[in-house]
């Protein structure tokens, strides 16, 4: 079993420990998840991570926490990641959208303190938790493993740590650091945090509004995942076309001169990638009916006029292209009831 895409069973223990002190019915939860009551009594046995991102967002929805429960009454209510995402998806580097992301979690009673520091060449995210809450060691790896992660969204490249220091010991070695830092990890340091190099500060965000909408869908999923490697010619394509994007694309020819390609080559490369240009214009049309069709105060007319089609009825076929559904349809069924018809 690849230990990568596995989580040791002493995580899913704690995750429903936590649960089970807000109580949630751990025999549900197991049966919901597929988890055998067996596997919770062999201290090295592995679930897949699929499951164990299933066991999370159950216990999110039934304590109403993001936080999981570990947090002996302080709670992250669901949404909440979402709203700091938002609040930090339009910052202009890395360095601005952890400071803004570390005062939005601010605003809340969360029994835990976070700040980043660039000391020389390398930058110091630390994190400060409770030392009375019964669960503090793992907010405090899921603070520093997510934040990570995040991160590296963000700037679509993999920010790699130097170095992990944690204030406690594991009660025995604990490999899962390894695979989740992949780098030295120091216990009993007196300290919480991931040291980096400062140069990843200074990368601005790829990412924006769109690319977001789709993101949360799937967050733990791609956090866990991790799949956000140096980003590949069709991202930067698409990062190009969406900074200003209005419903009206650039010209083939834009796009080689702003990528100092030729035609020929950008064609062949996107083709080494299975995909066109056309069909990056398609997706990013998609993903941005998706997001607009999630506005309840904007109407399939205005959103066809804000997608540069003449047409409703233009507009209508494309995303029955796209999706196999009418705008409509795909309103009702993923956003709720709504007036406008099919």
């Amino acid at each position: 079993m690849n230990q990568r895409r596995t989580i040791n069973v002493r995580r899913v223990v704690k995750v429903l420990q936590g649960a089970a002190r807000s109580g949630v019915s751990i025999p549900e939860l197991l049966d919901q998840c597929g988890i055998e009551r067996r596997v919770l009594e062999q201290p090295d046995a592995r679930i897949e991570r699929d499951t164990f991102i299933r066991l999370m967002l159950l216990v999110m929805e039934q304590t109403q926490d993001e936080f999981l429960g570990f947090g002996q009454g302080r709670k992250s209510k669901p949404g909440t990641f979402s709203m700091m995402a938002h609040a930090v998806i339009n910052c202009p580097t890395l360095d601005a959208a952890v400071r803004r992301g570390i005062r939005f979690y601010e605003l809340f009673d969360l029994n835990m303190r976070t700040w980043l520091r660039r000391e020389g060449d390398q930058a110091r995210l630390i994190t400060e938790v409770d030392p009375r809450l019964d669960f503090r060691d793992v907010i405090i790896d899921a603070m520093l493993f997510l934040s990570l992660r995040f991160m590296s969204w963000l700037v679509g490249k993999v920010v790699e740590p130097q170095a992990v220091y944690l204030d406690y010991q594991p009660l025995k070695e604990d490999d899962e650091h390894r695979f989740m830092f992949n780098c030295p990890t120091y216990y009993n340091s007196g300290v919480n945090q991931v040291v980096f190099p400062v140069h990843y500060l200074d990368l601005p965000l790829v990412r924006n509004e769109l690319s977001l909408s789709h993101f949360l869908r799937e967050s733990l999923a791609q956090l866990f995942e991790g799949n956000v490697h140096n980003v590949g010619l069709p991202a930067r394509i698409r990062g190009l076309l969406s900074e200003d994007y209005g419903g009206h694309f650039p010209d083939f020819g834009e796009v080689c001169r702003r990528l100092q390609m030729t035609p020929q080559t950008l064609r062949r490369r996107l083709k080494d990638d299975n995909t066109s240009y056309q069909e990056i214009k398609d997706s990013i049309r998609k993903d941005a009916s998706v997001y607009y069709l999630s506005k309840a105060e904007l109407s399939i007319d205005e959103i066809a006029l804000l997608m540069g089609f003449s047409e409703a009825s233009s507009f209508h076929r494309a995303f029955k292209k796209w999706t196999n559904m009418t705008p409509s349809a795909y309103r009702r069924t993923h956003f709720g009831e709504t007036n406008e018809h099919p």
